[in-house]
This record gives structure tokens, sequence and C-alpha cells, in this order.
């Protein structure tokens, strides 16, 4: 059976308009290239060129179309050999007629068979080459595949498509969001958002080139062949269009698809197809020609929207591709005015690849200016027009740190205001919101790396500073190998104060560093938390309450490796998005084979000195049906380790013990945060130890905050503070709160007490934004026992009166 004989009975005419002299090649190719059970085979090298020995174009152009018949009406079974691509790549001189009976063998396949690119690349080839004019009485056959195309999931990404759509485009129609739609793929909710909103603009006359132009951007950064292309095509109605299209992309969120294949339906998320991040790439590379103010921003937002993982967060990016784009734009521009947009993407993204790049970005920033990373980002945090107080009043409007925007103290606004400044303190609270993250994270990351300042650099860039200043006057400072204190300033200048209230000065060229607790005594420690308590100074982040983790005797032991965390029941996604935003990447866990995760990961944090962290997770027995197979909701944590460069673990008595209780604080944060044994309506062995069993260093802490925090609270005549316990005495009963947990049990036989946190304790004074907030859990639930005759609540007094 051959491509003569083997066409269905509607497709036999083709051959009526075939000449003998083609119908012989056909027979030829038949006979030469069919198996005994009639399928066709791929000729070896010889063969073939033996076959096609003495031929010329009319001979070629014959074989071409046998081999489209073949791949259209027989069972495909050619459609992997390299045959039709090396049929596509000959340049033949086709005529009308041959054309029009190629494009239509190329129509309409049979259901059975699946549809690939191949399938179009010798009718593509034919024609791609041609003018305009002549393509024009095949216009019905390529609009007709691109539907049949657009049918199909998956298509987007062919090249043969991407062919097709731009040779449409040359033939623009009355409506210009038909041309756009020629042009631009429709494989996912962002580019249907363009061709829905943008599509009349995209598709207009004046737009085409350049929007045909932009889906060329297949290389990883734009050659200047490219980038020319842009400045005679570039208009101002296009710049506008470019920052409408690419200010979509920071609110955009990836989208759940349903996809049918045969009988079988699969859900599947999608952020941007292929197509669309090539054609996003192009218009961020045609930011290069664009001297705006608002370029280095847009590049930063999407760049941090694109590098985030599914969700945003997690250690992938959801389009690498875009992210890298807008990376290339910020290195591109260079200069200190694109550090702070890396600085955001440093705090925000985990992907490591991106983060590679960042760093190569601004070590090369740092070469041109001379300066440090570090020294970049310091020097580079915008004020966003704030007051040395991180405050900006103008026309009685009050915008703070917060974002926060205020009238004469109120938050209702009047109509009356000036609306061009309401709007831009709008515009400035939203970026103060992507900064105050960024810039806290910065400066815990110092505390943890140990850097070390000159006394002028911290009063210029952390002092004075009216955003980081926030944080650096509330930080306790210490001159290397000498005294510590908080910044006060007196007679213009910024001097340190220890908790006894001794001035020290220091001159401008005195080295200093961020105070940690794990290089002090335990009464110096002590001494500080009393101070901070004191003053009612809250710290951004835990520096005099930070927890400190020891080598312990059974690490020691084990030598190399620490099993102070194993065997913790974590919330999977909490737990991954916890570490993630901390630096540590690695940790992906699934039902569904290495694509989407196994049952072990090896998560893992690179470290100042070039050591890395490890801690390992798994999937516990289970977890499979648990989960139903879906997505992972429970992990069990396992052992944490260190290696040096070369791999090699390396002992935990060798590891800095800053390194070392840094580390294991993250650890702790995961745990004390994510644990499955936080639920209030828990059960179980695990449930029950960690619930209420010993505490670990971070509740330890707490405890130690509640010791001088009881005295100041107006409940303090009812509170005892136990070993474990915060014991609470109610009017009916009394009550015993777990300082690791927050659970409760209740006297006198220990029942257990399930109160869900609806409030927290912000009413009371804390000395430290705790991560997990689970101090003011127990304040709050403190508060509430204490005045337990005036609960309304009946899920709580069912419990109290069984």
């Amino acid at each position: 059976m051959g491509a003569l004989d083997g066409l269905p009975a509607e497709h036999r005419s083709w051959l009526d308009e075939l000449d003998q002299a083609t119908l012989e090649v056909f027979r030829k190719l038949d006979a030469t290239l069919t198996h005994a059970s009639g399928r066709y085979r791929y000729p070896d090298d010889a063969e073939l060129k033996l076959l096609t020995s003495g031929w010329g174009d009319t001979e070629w152009r014959a074989t071409a179309l046998w081999m489209q018949m073949i791949l259209r009406v027989a069972d495909g079974s050619m459609i992997t050999t390299p045959l039709p691509t090396a049929l596509a790549q000959r340049r033949l001189r086709w005529t009308g007629r041959e054309l029009d009976l190629l494009w239509r063998t190329a129509l309409t396949p049979p259901e059975q068979l699946r549809m690939t690119d191949t399938l179009y690349r010798i009718p593509i080839a034919a024609i791609k080459r041609l003018p305009p004019a002549e393509r024009e009485p095949l216009l019905p056959h390529l609009r007709q595949a691109q539907e049949e195309i657009d049918q199909h999931p998956y298509t987007s990404t062919w090249k043969a498509k991407r062919v097709l759509d731009n040779l449409l485009a040359e033939h623009p129609t009355d409506d210009p969001a038909d041309a756009a739609r020629s042009v631009l793929p429709d494989g996912d909710g962002f580019a249907r958002l363009m061709l829905d909103e943008y599509g009349r603009r995209l598709g207009h006359p004046a737009m085409i080139p350049l929007l045909r132009h932009w889906t060329t951007a297949t290389a990883a950064s734009p050659d200047l062949k490219w980038t020319a292309q842009i400045a005679f095509r570039l208009t101002p109605e296009a710049v506008t269009l470019i920052r409408d299209i690419l200010g979509r992309i920071p609110a955009y969120r990836e989208q759940s698809e349903q996809h049918r294949y045969g009988n079988y339906t699969r859900t599947v998320v999608t952020y941007f197809h292929e197509r669309t991040a090539i054609l996003l790439r192009g218009m961020i590379w045609t930011l290069d020609r664009i001297q705006a103010p608002w370029v280095t921003g847009f590049l930063g937002d999407i760049a941090v929207a694109t590098g985030t993982g599914i969700g945003g967060s997690g250690a992938n990016a959801r389009s690498e591709l875009v992210a890298n784009a807008a990376l290339g734009g910020l290195a591109r521009r260079g200069g200190l005015e694109v550090v702070a947009q890396l600085a955001r993407v440093q705090a925000k993204v985990r992907k490591k690849n991106i983060l590679g790049r960042v760093g190569r970005i601004l070590d090369a920033v740092a070469v041109q200016t001379g300066l440090s990373p570090e020294q970049l980002l310091e020097r580079t945090v915008p004020t966003f027009g704030l007051d040395c107080d991180g405050t900006r009043t103008e026309d009685a409007l009050r915008l703070d740190l917060s974002g926060a925007i205020t009238y004469n103290g109120r938050k209702t606004i009047p109509k009356t205001v000036n609306r061009d400044l309401l709007a831009e303190l709008k515009a400035t609270a939203k970026e103060l919101k992507k900064a105050i993250p960024a810039e806290r994270f910065r400066v815990e990351r110092a505390l943890s790396t140990e850097r070390i300042w000159r006394w002028s650099e911290v009063c210029e860039f952390y002092l004075d500073h009216p955003v980081t200043g926030a944080f650096g006057r509330t930080l306790i400072w210490e001159v290397l190998q000498g005294p510590a204190g908080l910044p006060v300033h007196v007679d213009g200048l910024w001097e340190l104060t220890d908790p006894a209230g001794r001035r020290i000065q220091l001159r401008p060229d005195t080295p200093v560093r961020l105070w940690h607790p794990i290089s002090h005594t335990a009464d110096q420690v002590r001494a500080w938390r009393d101070h901070l308590i004191g003053l009612g100074l809250r710290q951004p982040f835990k520096q005099a309450f930070r927890e400190i983790y020891l080598l312990t005797p059974a690490e020691e032991q084990t030598r190399d490796h620490s099993r102070r965390f194993t065997g913790h029941l974590l919330r999977y996604g909490q737990a991954k998005a916890l570490l993630t935003s901390r630096g540590w990447t690695g940790m992906s866990l699934g039902h569904w084979g290495w694509v989407y995760g196994s049952s072990q990961a090896d998560a893992s944090r690179e470290l100042p000195g070039g050591m890395v962290a490890h801690w390992e997770f798994a999937l516990d027995e289970h977890s499979y049906d648990r989960d139903d197979g879906g997505t992972v909701s429970v992990c069990v944590s396992g052992e944490l380790w260190f290696t040096d460069d070369d791999g090699h673990r390396v002992p935990l008595a060798e590891v800095s013990p800053l390194v070392l209780s840094e580390t294991l604080r993250d650890a702790d944060l995961a745990v004390g945060v994510t644990s499955t044994g936080l639920d209030p309506n828990g059960s179980g062995d695990y449930w029950q130890s960690y619930g209420f069993g010993d505490l670990t260093e971070s509740a330890q802490v707490r405890r130690d905050a509640l010791t001088r925090l009881l005295p100041r609270l107006a409940i303090a005549d009812r509170c005892t503070l136990e070993e474990r316990f915060l014991r609470v005495r109610g009017d009916l009963r009394t009550y015993k709160i777990h300082l690791g947990s927050g659970n409760i049990l209740m006297e006198p036989n220990d029942a257990y007490l399930c109160v869900v946190p609806r409030g927290t304790g912000d009413q009371v004074f804390l000395p430290f934004e705790e991560d997990g907030g689970m101090l003011s859990i127990i304040i709050s639930k403190a508060f509430l026992l204490a005045a337990d005759t005036a609960i309304t609540d009946p899920s709580i007094t069912r419990q109290i009166h069984p």
C-alpha cells in the first residue's frame, strides 16, 4: 500500500491533479520506502542518495508532495524521521497549483493522528519566502491551518505556528484586533488579556511591525541588529502601550486551566507560555531605548513578580525567561539607581540562577563605583521624600513608614484635597511597602554575618536615613572589642548609651558592628533585655531577645550532623515558604516523581565563607493517603548538617558558633511556626508531645520575655509563670498555656481547651516583632481566660462547662 492506493476515497481526486512525472516519482518512492506490512520507513543515507541521484527541482517537489500525503493520510509513522525537515530545508520553485494542493493535504488530519509541528514544516517552508501578493490565493488555507493549530494545547510553542502567525500578520484585516490576533499567541491568561484589552492598539497598522519584531526576541539578550530595528519603529504611542501592558505583570497571577486529552482531563497551572514570554521579553528589551525615570522601577517590579515561585514564594520562578530579561535591562542601565531594585529581588526571589545573576550585576556595578555590593545596597536606599522622622507632611496629608496616609491625623480623607498630591502619596506608599521588608531583611542579614562599618557610615546610612533609620535607631551597636549601646542624638551628633546610662562617644572612623547575644555573657544579655523593656523600645527583629543555639552534648556525639529538629511534622507549604524567604532552596516534595518533587528533599542555604547548610525532609508513611496523591500537605523534618566548598561534611565543632546558631535558629523558627502540633484541633502522639512538651530555645526566649512583661500587665495578679506554662487564674477555672505551642490545659484534670486565636496581644507592648506571633497569641489568650466569666463564644463555654 502506498500513497497512490492508500488515499481515502474523499482525497483520491488529489491524484487527478498530478502529472505523470509526479506520479512516477510517487510510485518509485512507494516501492522503495514501503515495508511488506505497508508501513513506511526512513531510508539510510546511501539508499536515499541512490534513490535521488540525478533528481532536479521537479522530482524534489514531487517528493515533498508525497511526504506531505504520507504525513496526513497514512499512519504517520514517518513523523519522527528527519525526512520532512530535510525536504522543508530545500529551496524549491513551487507552482501556484502545487502550493494549493500542498496546503490542502496539510489540513484536517484524521482524528487518530497526533498533532505535531512536523505536519506543517513543508507547507510553511514553501511559502515563507514568497511576497505577500503571491500568498494571497492561499490565505483561506493559512487561516484554516491557524484555527486547527490553535484548537490544540501546547501548540503555542511551535516554531511552525510562530512563522504562520507572522506570515498572516502581513495580510492585515479591516479589524486591528484580528491583525493582532494573527501574531499574538493565546495559550495563556496574559496573552488573552493582551488580546482582549489591548488588541486593537497592538493591531494598529503602525504597531504591527513592532509587534512582529517583539516575537523575534528568541536570544538570551538583544544584539545590535535587533536593537537597531527598534529605533525607527518606536513611537510615543508605542511607549504608552508598552507601559500599559508591562504594568499589568506585577498584579497578574498564574491560572488553572483544564486540558483535555481524549477521555482524560488534567488541570494545569499556567503563567506565561513560552511565546508569550518571548513577546514580553521583546517589550522589555525595547525599554533600553526609553530613558524615562519610571523604567527602572518597572524592571524591578517585573523581576520580582516573575522571579518568585507559584503563589509568590518557593525556590522556582514563575517565568525565569521574563525575570532574566528584566534583570538584563537593569544590568544594561547600570549605575546606582538599579541597586535598590536588585535589593528587592534579593529579598524576595529564591531561584538560585536568578540570585546568581543579581549578584553578578551587583558585582559589576560595584566595580564601576569602587564599592562593595553591601555598600552599594546601603547607599541606594531611596528616601521616598520622607523627613528624618520617617514621615512626609504636605497640605495636611501625612504619609508614614507603614504606608498609611492620614489627613490632619484622621484616616478619612476629604474629597477636597489635592487629588494629584494624593495620587503621588499613594504611589509612594506602594513603593514603601515593597522597600520596608527588603530593608529589614538586609539589616538582619548584616547582624547574622557580623558586618563591620565605620561609625560615620552607620550615622549616614543607618541612623540619619528616613527609612533605614527606623530600624537602625532601635538596634544595639557595639565597638569592636569595646562597649555597646543604643544610638542617641546629642548636640547634632550620634552617640551610644549603655543600659547604665553611660554615654559612648565615637570617632567617625571607629569600627562598629551590630551587637549579637552569642558574643556576650548571660548577665549582659539580661541587662539589655531589661533595658529594652524599661524603655518600651520595640526592635524590628529579635536582637536582644535573639535565641542562641550552642553545641549540645548530643551533637558532639553525632559529630557532623544535628538531630535537634528531627522528626517534626510540618505543614509543607508553609514551611517551604518560610524557609525560602530566609534563603533556603531545594525543598521540593511531591507524590509524582522527579518532575514535581519526590518523597525526599534536601533544603540548602549558602552561608558566608563558602559553607552550605543542609536540612533533609521527607514524606511520612501516611502522606499519600492523606493527600489522596495530590499536593503534599505535611512533611517530616530530618537531620541538619554543613558542607564545605568541596561538598565534604564539616564537623559541627568546626562551624562558627554564630553560623551554627543562626542556622539552627532558622530550623527552630520553621518548626515553631509550621508544626502540626500548633493545630488547636490536633490529636495524636506528636501533637501531644509538641503541644505540651519541653521548650525549644525560641520558646525559652518567649518565657524570658514574659518574665519581664508580666509585672506590667493588668492581669499580673492572675498569672504565674511556670517552667513550660503560663498559669492563668480565671473565675471559673485555672488554665495552663503552653509557652511553645500556645495550647491550653484546664485544671484540675488537665482537660484540653481548644481556643482558635482571633485576635492578638498588640495592645500590649512587645520588645520585638516576633515571627509567627506566638508571644502575642499567648498574651491574648491570657487576657481572654483571666476574664472567663465574660466569654460568650459557645465553642469555648461548652468546654469550660462540660
